[in-house]
């Protein structure tokens, strides 16, 4: 593999976790299992031994969490290329969470301050473009 292929695959899954990101924020539920292989696991960081297997379970795990204001913050985002359709990734997740404000103003953050956590994720190469074919969080601090 040339540097520049592994470059734009490094690129490539960079781009999908900063993606993942913003459509989570943006709670669209289905953007966000779209970039997972139909064949999944999803673990997250608040329960980083459960996994939810396959996109579809997936959907309907994020599909039933309440609503909620949130923004991830997204750092230290590190690949590794194995091959050509296969890459493993590792970042840093900043969670700032709270409720809606009943006068419609900003939101009211959580008390407990930020949730600080870790993904580590398995990336492959699908017709449909980079796919999280495993993504695992884990929290880094007790909130």
């Amino acid at each position: 593999m040339t540097p520049d292929a592994r470059r734009a695959i490094e690129w490539d899954v960079t781009r999908l976790i900063n993606h993942y990101v913003n459509l989570n924020d943006a709670q669209d539920w289905k953007g966000v299992s779209a970039l997972y292989t139909q064949d999944a696991r999803f673990a997250r960081p608040s329960q980083p031994g459960v996994f939810i297997e396959g996109r579809s379970a997936i959907l309907a795990s994020f599909l039933a969490r309440p609503a909620r204001v949130q923004r991830h913050l997204i750092a230290n985002i590190v690949v590794d290329v194995e091959d050509a359709d296969t890459a493993r990734a590792i970042s840093v997740i900043v969670l700032y969470m709270g409720d809606a404000a009943d006068d419609g103003g900003l939101p009211v953050r959580d008390p407990k301050g930020p949730l600080i956590g870790t993904f580590t994720d398995l990336c492959l190469r699908t017709a449909e473009g980079w796919r999280f074919k495993q993504r695992v969080g884990g929290l880094d601090f007790q909130p």
